[in-house]
């Protein structure tokens, strides 16, 4: 069987007077080493894409980390710049591609950024400055110019027992490198709580009744992929959905010849 392919989001970026669309090499390694698949950039062109034929030609969609956030416009909050910065070019692609993949059927990967989008896409809020509140912990990355330490896996998550990541850890506690500022806040309709960690932020959703593997979480398993075994399981099971997902796809086209 072919390599399948997966869809990667990507943020626009200004580099070198170029505007350019872009994903951080970590997420495409991680697809390719992790998930044994082969990494797609999808241009963050909104609705100048036709969604329907780009998963019809995929087998999956990961959805990458960024440091923009979600525009809060598109969820009845604060667009101050304060809570920035944004990236509407790929809200307007990435939103409307999850709710196709969903739809569809085609499996899902919601990394950081990305579990954000998937709640948001599905009705949901996010809350910023979350280590603000009272009762939380401080998310956010260590101070350090050593991307090692940034993305240290320190902070405990408790999975929830019976859901998608337990069939993928087992149940109980793991560690994970999350580091961020924002949250889900108000829970998409269609999503349900995989993860959380000690202060009950929300690490990890997967979507009701999805006919595909359909996961987000709020860490980031691609920056260990190769050197951490619960990072290397995510992707290992989202590699094998897509794996299913085409050889489905392959099956049906062979019985319609």
């Amino acid at each position: 069987m072919q390599q399948p392919l997966v869809a990667i989001s990507t943020d626009v970026r200004q580099f070198d007077n170029y505007t350019w669309h872009a994903a951080p090499q970590q997420y495409l390694e991680a697809a390719i080493v992790g998930a044994g698949v082969f990494p797609l950039l999808v241009p963050s062109f909104g609705d100048r894409l036709d969604f329907d034929e780009l998963l019809s030609s995929v087998d999956g969609v990961m959805l990458t980390g960024s440091k923009s956030n979600v525009d809060p416009s598109l969820y009845g909050g604060d667009p101050s710049e304060a809570n920035g910065p944004y990236d509407t070019a790929r809200d307007s692609t990435t939103l409307p591609l999850i709710r196709k993949a969903i739809e569809r059927g085609v499996p899902l990967l919601a990394i950081c950024r990305g579990i954000q989008e998937l709640n948001v896409a599905l009705g949901g809020t996010l809350g910023t400055e979350i280590q603000e509140r009272e009762g939380s912990l401080d998310h956010r990355a260590a101070v350090s110019d050593k991307q090692d330490e940034r993305f240290a896996i320190h902070q405990t998550i408790s999975i929830k027992p019976g859901s998608c990541l337990a069939g993928v850890f087992g149940a109980g506690d793991i560690k994970v490198n999350s580091l961020h500022r924002q949250a889900i806040d108000r829970l998409g309709s269609k999503l349900e709580i995989e993860a959380v960690a000690t202060d009950g932020t929300v690490e990890a959703v997967s979507v009701k009744g999805a006919r595909a593997f359909a996961l987000g979480v709020q860490w980031h398993p691609e920056y260990w992929v190769k050197s951490d075994s619960n990072s290397a399981k995510i992707f290992r099971a989202f590699g094998d959905a897509v794996r299913l997902h085409a050889a489905a796809k392959a099956g049906a086209r062979a019985a319609a010849e």
